[in-house]
């Protein structure tokens, strides 16, 4: 496969999955901030921040209201990691390599770009804010239904995975970094009802609540709940199930191709390390340094990938 056919498959599916998880991210500020009965600036100013915008959104807006963060977040053409600017950039790219795409696979995302297009091209009003999310996610799952029930498992199926994986993994660490550095707001709310509430909003913004409830027989305790988002080897969303994935994924580009390469080896160091540690050890150590050293290494892995199968090509 041609370098650029690999980097248009992994930036399209990327892409597609960063629409999915801002609208996450938006949904987890909009409950965070419907918990408080102050001010909710801090909450949306910490939701900008994770979604690494703030220096992008302080060019544009002197205040984080939840109109302006929204927006920006939603609609703003300006911002690269909008959702309007990364269904683009999917479309786009999904029009470069139509070849490498099943008839299905394309469809949903020429529909998935019209929705959206539609949906965003004026201001959302705060009272149609639910639908308007429950519909990009929906989009992209469409897509990702195609892709998952019409593709066969060969290299371009592969470069689509680590596009999506990579990408959730990094906004797993940023959601669950949300709640527990940027929004609560002192050390003596821990353990309180605002945490476990905060706690439940996280579950929802990785579409877990009701399996973690059935997980741990419906207690809600904050350090279960990070243990099952972080570690949970069958939850979808969590971070060792993304990166046990990943190193998959890669594993099959390594057969297929015949040649190591130095993204596996990035990968499996990292499948070992979570391996390793237990949620006890996260927290003697810090939960946000760990998640942050997280999407430092995810993001390493998707760097290496790169240059291990020549995207520039």
């Amino acid at each position: 496969m041609l370098g650029t056919t690999a980097r248009r498959l992994f930036w399209m599916f990327r892409n597609l999955e960063r629409t999915e998880n801002t609208a996450r991210l938006v949904e987890a500020g909009l409950h965070i901030a419907l918990t408080r009965s102050e001010g909710a600036t801090q909450e949306w100013k910490s939701v900008v921040s994770t979604a690494s915008s703030t220096q992008n959104f302080l060019g544009l807006h002197e205040q984080f209201s939840s109109e302006a963060v929204i927006d920006f977040l939603l609609r703003e053409e300006s911002n690269p990691l909008s959702v309007r600017s990364c269904v683009n950039v999917a479309r786009e790219n999904a029009r470069g390599i139509r070849t490498a795409l099943t008839r299905e696979t394309w469809e949903a995302t020429n529909e998935c770009w019209m929705t959206l297009t539609d949906l965003l091209k004026a201001p959302i009003d705060p009272t149609d804010l639910p639908n308007a999310l429950r519909a990009i996610k929906r989009e992209s799952a469409y897509v990702r239904g195609a892709m998952h029930g019409t593709m066969t498992r060969n290299d371009s199926f592969n470069f689509a995975r680590l596009g999506t994986l990579i990408e959730r993994a990094d906004n797993t660490a940023r959601i669950l970094d949300v709640k527990y550095y940027l929004l609560l707001p002192s050390v003596s709310q821990v353990g309180s009802r605002l945490d476990t509430v905060q706690w439940e909003t996280i579950l929802r913004a990785v579409s877990a609540r009701r399996a973690y409830r059935s997980h741990a027989d419906g207690e809600i305790n904050p350090a279960g709940i990070a243990d099952f988002v972080l570690f949970d080897d069958q939850m979808p969303r969590s971070l060792r199930f993304c990166i046990g994935k990943i190193a998959a994924n890669v594993d099959h580009l390594n057969r297929e191709y015949q040649f190591a390469t130095r993204s596996a080896e990035l990968a499996d160091e990292m499948v070992e390390r979570f391996e390793s540690t237990t949620i006890e050890h996260v927290f003697d150590a810090g939960l946000h340094e760990f998640l942050q050293q997280a999407i430092i290494d995810a993001n390493g892995i998707a760097t290496q990938i790169q240059q291990d199968y020549h995207f520039d090509v």
